[in-house]
C-alpha cells in the first residue's frame, strides 16, 4: 500500500530531481512522504499548487511552502557562457536530465529543452561560467511546469542514472568502483587542472 501511494506521489511531483526537498531525488521524497518521514511542504518546483496535490493524495491538510527548503519562484534555464567554459565536464555528470551537451576540454551548451532549472550546474563549476535565466516570467509551480515536460524529465533522469552515477543509487551490475580517496583524488586534479586552464585564458587575455 506505502509502495502504491510512493508511486502516486511520485507521479504529482515535478521531476525536477533538484533535492531542495532535502532527498536525492523526486521518487526520494515521495518515498519519505508515504513512509510519514517527510512533510507534503518541502518541494519549491511543485509551489503551493504541488502542496494542494500531495494534500489530496495523503489526506494531510495543506500547509505554506517551508521556507528552509526555498520558496517558490520562475522556472530558471542554466545558461553556460561558452568563452568561459574550459570543459572540464563536471556538470555533465551534476544534471540530472542531461541537459548540457559537451565533450572534455571543449566547450559545453545547455538544451533549452531539457533544462529543469534544478541549478545543481551552478556549484560544481570549477570557473562560475554557469548563470541562471528566468524562463518562465509570472509564472510559478505548475503554471511554469506542465506533465509532459515533468514525465520527460524523468525519463531523462532514469537514462542518465544509466551511465552517471547519482547519489543514493546503485548498479549491481557496475564494475568495483575505485576507493573514495582515490575518486576525490581525481576530482581535485580536474579541478586545479580546469582552474589552470581557465587562470591561463584569463592572462591571455588581458592587453
Amino acid at each position: 500500500m506505502t509502495a502504491t501511494l510512493a508511486a502516486r506521489i511520485n507521479d504529482a511531483l515535478p521531476q525536477t530531481q533538484c533535492t531542495r526537498c532535502g532527498y536525492p531525488d523526486c521518487a526520494g521524497y515521495a518515498d519519505a512522504i508515504a513512509a510519514g518521514e517527510a512533510g507534503i511542504n518541502q518541494c519549491p518546483p511543485g509551489g503551493a499548487e504541488g502542496i494542494a496535490r500531495l494534500a489530496r493524495l495523503t489526506g494531510r491538510p495543506v500547509l505554506a511552502l517551508d521556507p528552509q527548503f526555498g520558496t517558490e519562484g520562475p522556472r530558471s534555464m542554466a545558461v553556460i557562457d561558452e568563452a568561459w567554459c574550459i570543459g572540464c565536464t563536471l556538470c555533465l555528470d551534476a544534471c540530472p536530465p542531461d541537459a548540457i551537451v559537451g565533450i572534455h576540454k571543449h566547450m559545453h551548451t545547455v538544451i533549452e529543452a531539457h533544462c529543469t532549472g534544478c541549478e545543481l550546474c551552478i556549484p560544481v563549476c570549477p570557473v562560475d561560467c554557469i548563470s541562471l535565466e528566468v524562463e518562465t516570467p509570472g509564472r510559478t509551480g505548475w503554471q511554469a511546469w506542465s506533465a509532459t515536460q515533468a514525465n520527460s524529465a524523468r525519463e531523462r533522469y532514469r537514462l542518465h542514472a544509466t551511465h552517471r552515477p547519482v547519489a543514493g543509487s546503485q548498479n549491481p551490475e557496475a564494475p568495483e568502483e575505485a576507493p573514495l580517496d582515490d575518486a576525490g583524488s581525481r576530482k581535485r586534479a580536474i579541478v586545479e587542472a580546469a582552474l589552470a586552464r581557465a587562470r591561463a585564458a584569463s592572462a591571455a587575455r588581458k592587453p
